[in-house]
């Protein structure tokens, strides 16, 4: 097959790429500019365009498909050539289900979490040898990319984002997956630009939950009153599964989960990944590997990149980044270090970056989100609220929104870094929370201060 990308230099579209070049596929594409690492991955596979920019002419009618990427604009010079010329336009979800119609189609929702319970679910299948295919949101040890594609495997275990497909094609993408098996780990409300309403972004979930195909399964965190309510009237699955958070303790910065064999050493913490790791269990053991096979490989799962990832570490300091962003995952990656290290100053920090975050409608969904922490910063960028087309946010509004009077505020990159790297640490814990860089940290320069 010949395939094209528009916006092929994106993180999932590039993998999705390098998949299909890896199964024998011609593949072409073109973007406006690509980034670190998908650059340098692309070239090294014959597959980075010569030249930046939208070329009409590389869109031809002996094409077999074009993949859309949300990067592209609806009048994007190339996507109108292609609908001109009759081409097949698929968004990145609807060619994986074009892939995966005649798999098991195995799909992780929820606004938190996702990414998480994928990576756990994919160390144990890959510990055991179960080969399948997939997609996930990070890079996790031991993959070269982050979608996999043959046609031999029976299963294919999908990261069901809630966000629209494409710019053509307003749908959630994991609408369109049709999941035999499903998990939802939790709801909380996210992307306001796209689900102006919390009921709005609820129903998108309502509506996953039914479309799963006859006769499959649902696993559900029962802890998550809202999950909980759409999992009971859910009419689709013929079986459902809910999980909650297991037993375990924390001794000496090491979290031992409660097995049927006793207690064990494992290397992700917190309640939430401890919540995650119940709903994997549950994954897996429809996936053909049961309990004992489970916390056997579990046990070795070092967690997904930038997820409550460790960047450093002393006899007394440690440092870690997280991706979080939403208020529930902000609450819960520093309810969890704290946690973790309960001797420990803890130092939170995080980065205003989204479009919902930067919103001065949903900042105060903040308040009490850094409590955990004995000293609080909050860096965002003026700039970006400006890029992003969003009303100005002041310093006071941030200070209101979070209720914490003793909350440091920064808007100033350089200001923020020379903070940090004035830092004299003892006996700390620190968390970067961000899924930007805070204007442009080298997160391993934190090893200077540790």
């Amino acid at each position: 097959m010949r395939v094209h990308f528009i916006a092929i230099g994106g993180s999932a579209m590039h993998n999705l790429a390098l998949a299909l070049n890896q199964k024998g596929y011609v593949v072409t594409g073109s973007d406006d500019t690509i980034f670190e690492p998908s650059k340098t991955r692309l070239k090294n596979a014959g597959l980075l365009p010569e030249e930046y920019g939208w070329f009409p002419e590389k869109i031809s009618g002996d094409l077999d498909a074009v993949i859309l990427g949300m990067h592209a604009k609806a009048d994007n010079p190339e996507l109108l050539q292609a609908q001109e010329l009759g081409v097949k336009i698929y968004s990145y979800p609807e060619f994986l289900y074009e892939q995966s119609k005649d798999k098991t189609r195995v799909v992780i929702g929820g606004s938190h979490g996702k990414t998480t319970i994928t990576s756990m679910i994919l160390h144990v299948l890959h510990y055991h040898g179960h080969e399948v295919d997939f997609m996930l949101g990070a890079q996790l040890e031991g993959f070269d990319t982050m979608v996999h594609l043959t046609e031999d495997n029976d299963f294919i275990l999908l990261e069901g984002d809630e966000y629209l497909s494409s710019p053509i094609d307003r749908r959630p993408k994991f609408h369109l997956y049709q999941p035999n098996i499903a998990l939802i780990s939790g709801i909380a409300w996210d992307h306001i630009n796209v689900f102006p309403t919390y009921e709005n972004y609820v129903e998108q979930f309502e509506i996953f939950a039914n479309s799963i195909s006859r006769g499959g399964i649902l696993v559900y965190n029962a802890e998550d009153a809202e999950v909980k309510r759409i999992a009971e009237a859910a009419t689709a699955p013929t079986r459902k599964h809910p999980y909650t958070t297991p037993e375990y303790t924390v001794e000496n910065g090491e979290t031992l989960l409660e097995t049927p064999e006793g207690p064990m050493p494992i290397s992700v913490f917190g309640a939430h990944n401890l919540n995650n790791l119940a709903g994997a269990k549950w994954i897996c053991q429809h996936m053909g590997v049961d309990e004992d096979d489970f916390y056997e490989a579990i046990s070795s799962f070092q967690g997904a990149s930038k997820r409550l990832e460790k960047i450093g570490e002393t006899a007394d300091n440690v440092a870690y980044k997280d991706f979080a962003h939403s208020p529930s995952k902000v609450k819960a990656t520093t309810d969890a270090v704290k946690q973790q290290y309960p001797e420990r100053k803890l130092i939170a920090c995080l980065e205003l970056h989204t479009y919902s975050s930067l919103n001065s409608e949903f900042l105060s969904l903040y308040k009490g989100s850094l409590n955990a922490a004995e000293e609080a910063v909050v860096f965002y960028s003026p700039e970006a609220v400006s890029i992003k087309k969003l009303k100005n946010i002041s310093k006071e509004e941030i200070f209101k929104a979070f209720d914490r009077e003793d909350l440091q505020v920064f808007t100033d990159a350089e200001a923020f870094k020379e903070y940090l790297f004035g830092l004299k640490l003892d006996k700390t814990a620190l968390l970067l929370m961000s899924s930007g860089n805070y204007g442009g940290l080298n997160f391993e320069d934190i090893n200077r201060i540790l």
